[in-house]
């Protein structure tokens, strides 16, 4: 049978959010994170976007260094041969790219203001996907922006077009979350049995449907004959209303109703990471958990009800579809209300390797130089990012300082001649 594979775009959609961003370094935790619970593949950047290059790089050397794996990389660009070439002039050995182009007569008409028409759309598709191939791309995602709005018949045409080609999967993406479950399920279904590619569904909240719409159209492509591809954001981070969240898709894939004998997950997910993930995010962007979220949010386990709670307290199958220790939840968590001593950007030798001494895995320095030089690299880090590192990130700039020099790095870059 197809499965569903999770795809990541957090570093990518999620970053794009108004308003808000991610520093490098909070760009590879992501990263680490999405690898350690088991995540297909990330879309971890803009592989054309100079002040992402050496990010990109050191995040694929960590990738070859056996770091992030088996995580997938993979960049984003639009569908055009000038992106693909600037694509790999910048980061040759990309390996993994989704290949962006609108589709809807919304978008050819309002967005390209005549300059293309449909054939122009799928002639500048199939160019970019032919020279991705030339490069020696591993995987080809080919993007059909605003799907929700595109004509059916032409969504084919074009699925066609990237398959004759060598497009590897297609990706259905609503642009505004204009789909509802039904619609993305038939839609997904006949692009998978009409097209013969996977099927990747990229979900908008602007109606609050995006997990909904996300897990319907993997049903409709899987149905199909085809593996699904979701994409996902952590916390539900993106434009506008956001994206399919993360966590509620994996809940809802895994602990509906008949969902998870019929429609499998591919590749064991480490559901307990779930709460490590969201909370980091969460601090990284600077945006609360929502009380109500599905699995992370502080009332997911909160029962006040005494109907409810005396359920609960007799076996809490009686209203929890799952356990809260499944998400990583069940520590407790103190705020410290009495001496803290924090690294920051004007941190000195002694304060942080006593932070540092008191880590998970506590670090000591062989001697105060190299105390010193990581010391530097923390302060840089929490300058780019103007908020204290959390443990993890200490840890990582303790072990990776060569990585983290690359990431920390954004002087920008001279045209190439």
């Amino acid at each position: 049978m197809p499965k569903i594979y999770l795809i990541d775009v957090t570093n990518r959609d999620g970053v794009q959010t108004a308003k808000l961003g991610l520093s490098k370094l909070e760009k590879t935790m992501i990263n680490i994170y999405l690898n350690d619970m088991g995540v297909f593949q990330s879309e971890f950047g803009f592989p054309t976007t100079r002040h992402e290059v050496n990010y990109l790089k050191a995040n694929l050397e960590l990738a070859e260094m056996g770091v992030i794996k088996p995580l997938r990389l993979g960049g984003w660009i639009r569908a055009i041969a000038a992106d693909v070439e600037l694509a790999f002039r910048y980061i040759p050995n990309i390996n993994h790219l989704n290949l962006s182009i609108s589709t809807s007569n919304q978008m050819i008409n309002g967005k390209f203001q005549g300059r293309k028409k449909k054939h122009d759309v799928i002639k500048d598709m199939t160019e970019a996907v032919d020279k991705a191939r030339a490069y020696g791309a591993e995987s080809i995602g080919v993007n059909a922006e605003d799907a929700s709005r595109t004509e059916l018949d032409y969504l084919i045409e074009f699925g066609l077009a990237a398959k004759e080609h060598g497009a590897d999967r297609i990706r259905y993406c609503d642009t505004l979350g204009y789909d509802n479950p039904f619609t993305i399920y038939d839609n997904a279904r006949a692009l998978a049995e009409k097209i013969g590619l996977p099927v990747e569904l990229h979900c908008h909240n602007d109606l609050g449907m995006a997990v909904a719409n996300s897990i319907a159209g993997a049903m409709g492509a899987i149905d199909g004959g085809q593996d699904a591809y979701i994409n996902t954001t952590v916390n539900g981070i993106g434009e506008r209303a956001g994206n399919a969240d993360l966590i509620a898709v994996i809940l809802a894939a895994t602990k509906s109703k008949d969902l998870g004998q019929r429609y499998e997950l591919a590749g064991p997910v480490k559901l307990n990471m779930a709460f490590k993930i969201a909370k980091f995010a969460s601090y990284a962007f600077g945006v609360p958990i929502p009380r109500n979220q599905p699995g992370v949010g502080a009332n997911a386990f909160a029962h006040e009800s005494g109907i409810h709670a005396d359920g609960v307290l007799k076996d809490p199958e009686n209203y929890e579809l799952y356990n809260y220790e499944e998400l990583g939840r069940g520590d407790p968590e103190f705020v410290e209300t009495g001496r803290e001593i924090c690294t920051g950007e004007y941190s000195g030798i002694s304060g942080f390797s006593h932070v540092m001494s008191r880590l998970p895995v506590p670090i000591k320095f062989p001697d105060r130089e190299n105390a010193s030089q990581i010391l530097e690299l923390v302060r840089y880090a929490n300058v780019e990012s103007q908020k204290p590192l959390v443990e993890d990130q200490l840890i990582f700039i303790a072990k990776y300082p060569d990585i983290v020099k690359k990431l920390l790095t954004l002087t920008p870059l001279a045209e190439e001649k």
